[in-house]
Parts: C-alpha cells; sequence; structure tokens
C-alpha cells in the first residue's frame, strides 16, 4: 500500500493506494464514506485482491487535515476533495463504493463531475429529503443533537441508535417513547464533556439535508446503483435508499448483512464482507441477479441498531 496526499482547497487529503495503476486492466475501485476513514473499508478491500483499490479519509478525519477551522461536513465540498484525489491518481474514471454520508458525497460528485466516474454503487445514502415523512425524521435526528448536546455523547448515541433502529415513518408512537438509557447499549451515562463527535453535534447536517440533483443524475453516463443491507428494510437509511433508487427510475439492490456490512467480522459492529465483496463484484460486473428491496414496511420497533 502507497499513501499520498493532496491539497484540494484548504485541506490536506490522505489517500492510500492498494496496488498497481500502471498495470491495473480495469480501472481503479475508490471506496469512500462519510464520516468513516479509510480504515473502515480494509476488510472489504481485502477481497479483491486483483483489483487497484483506493480508500482516502474525509478531511478533518484521522489523517486529512483542513485548515479552515471548520467542522461542518459539506457533501459539495468532499467531492471536490474526492475530485482531486481521483485527478491526483491520473488513471481515468474509477468505479466507486461509497457507504453512507460517503455515499450523498459520491452523488455530489457524480452531479459535478460525472467524468470522474464509470459506475458508482451507493449504499444506504441517510438523505432525508427523499423520504415521505421528512418533517419528522428532521424532528427525529434533531432530538439526537439535542440529547447529545445536553448530556454527552452516551445519550446522544443511544439516541441515534434508537433512532436508526426504528422500522417504519416516524410516527407519534415513536415520539412518545422516554429516551433510551445509554446503559441499555453498553454506552456511558457519564458526560466527558465532549462535543464534537460528527455523527452526533450537527456538523454533519448538510450530509442528511442534502438535496439531490436528480436531473442531472438522470442525465449522467455514470452507472449509478444504490444499495441496502439485507437487514435494514424499514429503517432509516435503508428507506432512505429505497426512495434515493425510486427517485432515479430504478430499484435498490440488496446486499448482504445491515448498513455497515461490509465491516470487518471482529470489528465493534460486524458485518458479511465477504459476501458483501462478492455481492460488490457482481453488481460492479453487472452480473448480479436482481434482488430489489422490499418495499413493505414491517410493525414498528427496535432492531439492532446501525
Amino acid at each position: 500500500m502507497n499513501t499520498y496526499t493532496v491539497q484540494s482547497g484548504d485541506a490536506d487529503i490522505v489517500y492510500d493506494v492498494v496496488g498497481e495503476l500502471d498495470s491495473a486492466e480495469k480501472p481503479p475501485l475508490m471506496m469512500i464514506g462519510q464520516p468513516m476513514d479509510a480504515s473502515g473499508f480494509r476488510a472489504l478491500a481485502s477481497y479483491f485482491p486483483d483489483r487497484v483499490v483506493v480508500t482516502y479519509d474525509p478531511r478533518g478525519a484521522s489523517r486529512s487535515v483542513r485548515h479552515d477551522g471548520k467542522t461542518t461536513n459539506s457533501p459539495a465540498l468532499q467531492a471536490e476533495d474526492v475530485h482531486a484525489v481521483i485527478t491526483a491518481i491520473g488513471a481515468g474514471p474509477v468505479e466507486m463504493f461509497a457507504s453512507s454520508g460517503g455515499a450523498v458525497t459520491a452523488l455530489a460528485l457524480v452531479a459535478a463531475h460525472p467524468e470522474d466516474l464509470v459506475t458508482l454503487v451507493a449504499h444506504e445514502p441517510p438523505i432525508l429529503e427523499v423520504l415521505p415523512d421528512r418533517e419528522a425524521a428532521e424532528r427525529a435526528s434533531a432530538a439526537v443533537t439535542a440529547a447529545y448536546n445536553a448530556r454527552g455523547f452516551g445519550a446522544g448515541m443511544a439516541a441515534f441508535i434508537a433512532m436508526t433502529s426504528w422500522r417504519g415513518e416516524f410516527t407519534d408512537e415513536y415520539f412518545a417513547l422516554p429516551e433510551p438509557d445509554p446503559a441499555m447499549f453498553g454506552l456511558p451515562s457519564a458526560d466527558d464533556g465532549s462535543r464534537d463527535d460528527p455523527l452526533l453535534s450537527g456538523s454533519s447536517g448538510d450530509v442528511t439535508d442534502f438535496q439531490i440533483d436528480v436531473a442531472r443524475l438522470k442525465a449522467s453516463p455514470v452507472r449509478i446503483v444504490l444499495g441496502v443491507g439485507e437487514e435494514s428494510d424499514g429503517v432509516l437509511t435503508g428507506r432512505c435508499a429505497v426512495a434515493t433508487a425510486t427517485l432515479l427510475g430504478h430499484e435498490a439492490i440488496v446486499f448482504p448483512s445491515h448498513h455497515g456490512g461490509f465491516a470487518a467480522e471482529d470489528s465493534g459492529y460486524p458485518g458479511k464482507p465477504e459476501a458483501f465483496a462478492q455481492k460488490l463484484r457482481e453488481v460492479l460486473s453487472g452480473t448480479s441477479a436482481s434482488e430489489p428491496a422490499r418495499r413493505g414496511v414491517p410493525d414498528s420497533g427496535p432492531t439492532q441498531p446501525y
């Protein structure tokens, strides 16, 4: 693995390249997330020994340093960072697997720089505006930030788990639930005073509030595939993936496991990385059997947390 740094505006973006670009027979396969950095793709990348794999740390995360004094995460700005990495690689348009907030960044990249990509597999982008219960979803998200600001990480993460585990639309029943006890999830109850968590602080509000440019994406030559985890049926990001796919005129393709289904089996949130990689390989090659996501919503109730 070789590690490089490219300057993108007011940030130093660090990226890794595994494999030899000069001898590659296929386009590089880039894997991006948000707020997850390059380390989250180690397991998935290991199942593509025949491909040049590129990962990066989003600005302000891990090794990528931003110099603008800001902490907000903007998909449009991060799309320019990814564009800078692809330009620096110099190996033509890439194929891309993008997860969660990284999938939102990738959709912004397609709109701004369609020449950068051949295929995009966008896995569960948390775009709230595509939901029929958008206002309620925004209210639920705001409650997570409020819990974090008032009582710290444990309270905020417990609220986040409850929100992302809820099945179906956010109803009065959801908002009538008592605030979850952090201890239920093995989280600390004490407040350490920090308020800079990218998931909980509201700094990623531009990600969930992203306005998808349907016309531009449909007009793009990039093949766009929306992915959804088999365990994500009815929960927030699963619903977002299905709704986004519908807006773009197709159906989301089901991947193994959950929102982080590509995560290492020995990680804190283990997925099924080998099965996930096989499905991704099939989707990229265009040989995947059609497995559209279900549109039915099971009874509301918490399931495994994201």
